[in-house]
């Protein structure tokens, strides 16, 4: 028999069970594609975080809880306590509140997702809200709420609360299936995923704070 005949003659063979098993393949693939795209459509508009969004807050959250930690986990009692003046909080107390709010911020969260959708305009870009975390010509004084009470604790379970509750929010961006986009956090004006990229850049515009006070000329050496 020819040597070239049967080789041909293996090849289309092998090329037509190819393409019959692609036939049936992409069939396979048409028909899930198909029920896929009606259940698409049959789903409601809402549109969860997409994995480049919860990267960055995950990763911005991570960069902003290890500068704090970094600024602070180190530092002796003398300069926790220090004040540069005496209307002026000390770094515990900087810490203080970022425990306090925390629980706070998370709350405008959920009840922002919880309620209606909505289409309002919002105040600023998420430009904005990075900007607010390093930009400090405008300064803030803490609504009465937010105001840390009594003697700070100590800076090791300051900083513990602080990691739970960053634990928190880093599990909820990577989990949730929540629309953050068309929910409005009232009290900022910015929908529910700048308020969750603002409870990261408000800690960093308070390291900042932590770094003023450092710089001060009677702030202790040890």
């Amino acid at each position: 028999m020819d040597g070239g005949g049967l080789s041909r003659r293996k090849s289309c063979l092998a090329s037509r069970a190819a393409f019959e098993y692609l036939d049936r393949h992409m069939t396979r693939r048409a028909i899930v594609a198909g029920l896929l795209l009606i259940t698409l459509r049959a789903a409601p508009r809402a549109e969860p975080l997409s994995t480049l969004e919860r990267q960055r807050l995950v990763a911005h959250l991570d960069m902003t809880e290890q500068w704090l930690v970094g600024e602070v986990s180190q530092l002796t009692a003398a300069q926790l306590a220090f004040k540069p003046a005496a209307d002026q909080w000390s770094i515990a107390q900087v810490v203080d509140h970022l425990v306090v709010v925390g629980p706070i911020y998370w709350q405008d969260l959920q009840r922002a997702v919880r309620g209606p959708s909505s289409t309002a305009r919002k105040s600023g870009t998420d430009a904005d809200i990075l900007w607010y975390g390093i930009d400090r010509t405008h300064r803030e004084k803490a609504i009465p709420t937010e105001v840390p009470q009594g003697a700070p604790r100590d800076i090791a379970s300051m900083l513990d609360a602080i990691r739970q509750q960053h634990a928190q929010l880093r599990r909820y961006i990577q989990t949730t299936s929540d629309d953050l986009r068309s929910h409005i956090v009232e009290r900022q004006g910015s929908d529910a995923y700048q308020w969750a990229l603002l409870i990261s850049t408000h800690e960093q515009r308070h390291i900042l704070q932590i770094r003023d006070i450092k710089a001060h000329p009677k702030y202790p050496a040890r």
